[in-house]
């Protein structure tokens, strides 16, 4: 019964390490620490191998839990009720915190806020669109968690980030901010950001 205990344990710990990349963002937010987000990007390379561990350990736990316990004939008393870690309930409730956790980087931009600024332009002439190169975010929480500091800043008109390009591109006023300003703003979050571009 430890052992099956011991498997639970592992099991949302590697769910956990798995998407700690993707989690450290929305605590970073809830904390207001921005720079503490990219802090467990170093782990997303080994991100599928902790999903395949998790859903080894957890498939032996229940492998464990569901086998046939081998039959004792005596005229032994009824032997004592299991304790609630030891239950299919406890590893079904750990099973599904687990799989919660390796899905995690697919729902975590629902913890950020949207922005709903409205930028009044007063020239067109005004109007710039720079592109940004931006290394260490890992899913869709790190794009939100970007946007989030970025539109902090008065001037940004539309801002689009991509994890999987590794870039931000930011339209804004450049009498209201300009790319110093905005590499300071995406800097915040931890990521290492370098200027790349003026986009027409």
């Amino acid at each position: 019964m430890k052992s099956e205990n011991k498997l639970a344990g592992l099991g949302i710990f590697t769910a956990i390490s798995a998407s700690l990349c993707c989690i450290t963002p929305v605590l970073a937010l809830l904390a207001g620490t921005s720079g503490f987000a990219s802090a467990f990007s170093w782990l997303d390379p080994f991100s599928p191998y902790l999903i395949g561990l998790t859903v080894l350990v957890l498939g032996f736990a229940w492998f464990q839990k569901l086998k046939p316990k081998k039959q004792i004939d005596c005229n032994c008393e009824t032997r004592e009720k299991s304790s609630f870690i030891q239950t299919k309930t406890f590893l079904g409730i750990v099973t599904v915190f687990a799989g919660l956790m390796l899905a995690f980087p697919t729902y975590s931009h629902i913890f950020f806020p949207k922005a709903n600024k409205q930028t009044i332009i007063t020239e067109q002439a005004n109007i710039h669109t720079a592109e940004f190169t931006i290394n260490g975010m890992t899913c869709s929480g790190c794009e939100e968690h970007v946007n989030n500091e970025v539109n902090k800043l008065t001037g940004i008109i539309k801002t689009t980030v991509s994890y999987e390009i590794g870039n931000a591109i930011v339209k804004f006023d450049k009498t209201k901010t300009n790319i110093q300003e905005l590499e300071k703003a995406i800097a915040k979050t931890g990521y290492s950001v370098t200027y790349k571009k003026e986009l027409k």
